[in-house]
C-alpha cells in the first residue's frame, strides 16, 4: 500500500500540523508541494476539482480525499500501528474531542491573523490578534492547572493528538505580534512538545531555551 499523499505548503498552519503527526508517529507520507502563495495554485481549477473549498491541507490515502484539518489529523494518527495519539482510556479521549473541537471552534482566529501578519490578505489583524490572546488566555489556564495536578499535557500525563493540534496556534502566534512571555505555561508545555520523538519545526516555530 503506497503511502498518503499529503498536498501541502510549508508555510501553512494546518500543513504543518498534518506533517508534525506524520512525523511524530512515524507514519510515512508522500508531500506534494503547493503553490498557495503567491502562486494560488490550490485555487486551480484541478485542486478546486479535488476540494472545491479551495483550502490545504488534503489528504488522498488510496481512493480516501480528506479536506478538513481535523479529519486529516486523526487519519494520520490513526495509522499509527501503536495508536500514540489516540490513547483508548476513555476519559483522555474524551478530552481529547474537547480540545480538538477548541481548536476547530476558536483557534481559526490565529491561523487568519498570521496569514494577514504574513500574506497580507485582508482583515481585522489587530481584533484577531486579541482573539487569539484570550484563546491562548484559555489554553494558558488550563495547563497552568495541569501542571499542579502534575500533568503535562493537554488531555493527561503524556502526548496526545490534542497537543499537536493545539501547538502552532501558540508557537507561530508571534509572527502577528504576541508575545509568548505572557503564557510562561504554554513555553513550559511547548518544550515538552518538542521534547517528542520526531518532532519538526518550521518557519516562526521559536526554539525554546
Amino acid at each position: 500500500m503506497s503511502a498518503p499523499l499529503l498536498h501541502n505548503y510549508d508555510l501553512d498552519e494546518d500543513c504543518y500540523r498534518a506533517r508534525l503527526v506524520a512525523a511524530c508517529t512515524g507514519v510515512a507520507l508522500d508531500l506534494r508541494n503547493v503553490d498557495m502563495f503567491p502562486g494560488a495554485e490550490h485555487r486551480s481549477d484541478a485542486y478546486m476539482r479535488l476540494n472545491p473549498l479551495g483550502t490545504l491541507p488534503i489528504l488522498q490515502d488510496e481512493t480516501l480525499v480528506l479536506t478538513q484539518p481535523e479529519a486529516i489529523l486523526r487519519r494520520l494518527a490513526a495509522l499509527d500501528p501503536e495508536r500514540r495519539l489516540l490513547p483508548e482510556d476513555e476519559v483522555i479521549a474524551a478530552r481529547i474531542d474537547d480540545w480538538l473541537a477548541f481548536w476547530a471552534q476558536h483557534l481559526a482566529v490565529a491561523k487568519a491573523a498570521r496569514e494577514i501578519a504574513l500574506m497580507a490578505t485582508p482583515g481585522d489583524l489587530a481584533a484577531l490578534s486579541a482573539r487569539t490572546a484570550r484563546m491562548l488566555r484559555v489554553m494558558e489556564d488550563h495547563m497552568t492547572h495541569q501542571t499542579i495536578r502534575g500533568l503535562g499535557f493537554f488531555a493527561g500525563p503524556e502526548l496526545t493528538l490534542a497537543d499537536l493540534a493545539l501547538f502552532p496556534a501558540f508557537a507561530l502566534s508571534r509572527d502577528h505580534g504576541l508575545d509568548h512571555d505572557a503564557f510562561p505555561a504554554l513555553r513550559l508545555w511547548a518544550r515538552r512538545v518538542r521534547l517528542t520523538p520526531g518532532f519538526i519545526t518550521m518557519p516562526g516555530i521559536p526554539d525554546y531555551h
